[in-house]
């Protein structure tokens, strides 16, 4: 197992989709998507001392009688409202790259950075879904070669970002730009993320990005997991920091923890399921050893399940093992976010899995 020096970025997986938290009809809370509840959240979520706040990009949902993700906030327009509201707190923006032209997400990312003072950062999504690319008349590209053209895409961005205004040049199979301009710049470059698992994906997340979101089927499985991404960026003379996404639900003690995720599952939309595990690539690595089930919570997250302690002790696990952040995905997330800081962040202070939780004790 890896040992991780550095001080674990906890995060959310945000819920500007609707059902984001399962594809099931099970609920405690009435579906968080608004961007009201959003905004209460990502104040919460600041408040606690977390680090970063990440969304799902979306552009239909997946049928069935959730209709899971169907309902969905566009997330550079989502990201701006959240960065103009908060103050430490670090928002990310999800872009399909088949659906932007990087000199416009450029400008667009430029501008969040300028609003945030530096607190912006983008995942690129290189696109898998057929049926929701198709209704915008794209066709999707092979599989390989929608890496070649998202390598393409983040060249342009750093040069945008990073080069003299007027003096960028471009020339590749998809993307022409010619004495490239973009101002504002960055004062510094925005963080760059990818969330693919295949060869391809791991490849050009080692060269260019500086996150790598990880699916681990089991928390014992972070560390090799991490340690390929750590060992590819190396090799290129580059480090990449290692987030997952884990599904964290908690209770007083571990049956009832296990009997509300059992809930969950039971009452499953099979249909959006399906429809969702039907449009991923086969073999393309994204979730070739997770269950129906697993991927009815979380949407492929690792589960994180028990009481606060065996909680603590989990996410001290991953953290061991490489991890550098967590975007949790929570059943209720307002009330669960309040509910960490007092339940759980006190656990990982205590271990030292974190350091900024003092300056929170006796709010």
């Amino acid at each position: 197992m890896n040992s991780n020096s550095s001080t674990l970025q906890l995060g959310l997986f945000m819920p500007n989709c609707s059902n984001m938290s399962a594809i099931s009809t099970y609920r405690i809370v009435d579906d968080e998507w608004p961007y009201e509840t959003n905004k209460k959240i990502a104040l919460a979520a600041e408040d606690a001392g977390f680090d970063l706040l990440f969304p799902v990009s979306r552009w239909r949902g997946f049928g069935g009688e959730t209709d899971y993700l169907g309902t969905s906030l566009e997330t550079m327009t989502w990201a701006s409202a959240l960065l103009a509201v908060t103050s430490r707190i670090k928002v990310f923006s999800t872009v399909h790259v088949p659906v932007f032209n990087p000199v416009v997400v450029a400008k667009m990312g430029a501008t969040l950075d300028h609003i945030s003072g530096g607190r912006w950062g983008v995942n690129l999504v290189s696109g898998w879904s057929e049926k929701e690319f198709g209704m915008m008349g794209i066709k999707l590209l092979p599989h390989e070669e929608r890496y070649k053209r998202t390598e393409a895409f983040i060249k342009i961005l750093i040069g945008l970002w990073s080069e003299a205004p007027g003096t960028f040049q471009h020339d590749s199979p998809w993307y022409q730009v010619k004495d490239g301009y973009s101002l504002p710049q960055p004062n510094k470059l925005p963080p760059i993320a990818n969330a693919g698992t295949s060869e391809d994906a791991k490849q050009m997340t080692s060269a260019l990005c500086d996150w790598a979101f990880i699916s681990t089927p089991t928390i014992e499985a972070t560390a090799g997991i991490v340690s390929d991404i750590t060992q590819r960026a190396s090799r290129v003379g580059r480090t990449v920091s290692c987030a997952a996404f884990p599904f964290v639900l908690w209770r007083d003690s571990e049956d009832e923890a296990q009997s509300e995720l059992a809930k969950i599952i039971q009452y499953k939309d099979e249909v959006a399921a399906q429809n969702w595990l039907d449009g991923l690539a086969i073999g393309s690595g994204s979730f070739d050893q997770f269950t129906l089930d697993m991927m009815i919570v979380g949407a492929g997250a690792v589960h994180v399940i028990g009481t606060p302690e065996q909680v603590a002790i989990k996410i001290k696990e991953m953290h061991d093992g490489g991890l550098n952040g967590i975007l949790m995905v929570f059943q209720a997330y307002l009330n669960d976010t309040i509910r960490f800081k007092k339940d759980i962040m006190p656990i990982l202070y205590e271990m030292g899995v974190i350091t900024s939780f003092e300056k929170n004790k006796g709010e």
